[in-house]
């Protein structure tokens, strides 16, 4: 049996810990009972982001965006069919950088959409411009491998 992970719940924020193993499981929350992977990114506000980086022990892959933007709508769809391939090894946010400049400050996002992926707390690789979805997926696979 390997060491637990921490799982932040989409729903209710709660932070639960199981087994690695029953990642593929489909877990539930321990407070709300809602499962813990959804298949889709979570749309965050500040505190949200804040404990889903922080408390998560998967990678949590963010897409910088905003309405306005042509691009980021374009990759829209192909960010919601990765959240379906990635999960349950990585947790996907979205952050509208337009509501949440704060956070668009704090990372310097200097162009939309970017990705970045964090672990353990800490931004570890970041993408900007559109990507489709096999992109997405190839870029995150070949981080993780070299992690």
């Amino acid at each position: 049996m390997t060491d637990p992970v921490h799982i932040v719940c989409p729903h209710c924020e709660a932070v639960n810990r199981l087994a690695r193993e029953r990642l593929n499981d489909t877990p539930v929350c321990g407070k709300c009972a809602k499962e813990l992977f959804v298949g889709a990114p979570i749309d965050v506000n500040t505190a949200r982001f804040n404990k889903h980086i922080e408390r998560n022990d998967i990678p949590v892959l963010v897409d910088f965006w905003a309405e306005w933007c042509g691009p980021c709508k374009m990759m829209a769809p192909a960010y919601l069919q990765a959240a379906r391939r990635l999960e349950p090894r990585v947790r996907l946010l979205k952050v509208d950088t337009e509501h949440l400049q704060d956070l668009a400050a704090r990372y310097n996002i200097r162009s939309i959409p970017t990705l970045a992926l964090f672990r353990n707390g800490r931004e570890v690789a970041r993408q900007p411009g559109a990507m489709d979805v096999n992109g997405i997926v190839s870029w995150v696979d070949a981080l993780m491998r070299h992690a």
